[in-house]
């Protein structure tokens, strides 16, 4: 076996929840192989670049091993490496404008200084 289709494999390796939902990300535009766009018959053998959104998260893989069934999580994390870059750890800040829950709406001292944070007057 030296290639499948990329809608089964973004399965197979549990990139994707479900095989449609890997096919309607191909359709849409959203998986690419090596750069390009693919379609969900588009095959992948090992070496390849898959670049995948799928959901809210994008996954940027390599191809290392190539299945057609769904294996387990320990079995399917060995079919690929991970070459997603890292997201920046958002430092220890408080929200500007956080406000309690249940805490009623703004008073009109509290939209004054909304509107200078937003306008940048602060």
């Amino acid at each position: 076996m030296e290639s499948t289709r990329i809608d089964k494999w973004l399965w197979s390796v549990r990139l994707a929840k479900t095989r449609p939902d890997a096919a309607d990300a191909c359709r849409g535009g959203h998986v690419r192989i090596n750069g390009r766009p693919a379609k969900p018959a588009t095959p992948v053998v090992p070496g390849d670049e898959v670049r995948a959104r799928i959901g809210q998260s994008t996954r940027v893989v390599e191809v290392v091993r190539v299945i057609q069934k769904r294996v387990g999580a320990a079995d399917a994390s060995t079919c690929y490496l991970d070459r997603t870059p890292k997201v920046p750890a958002v430092a220890d800040s408080v929200p500007v404008a956080a406000r309690d829950r249940g805490a009623g709406r703004p008073t009109k001292r509290d939209r004054r200084m909304l509107e200078r944070l937003r306008a940048g007057r602060m």
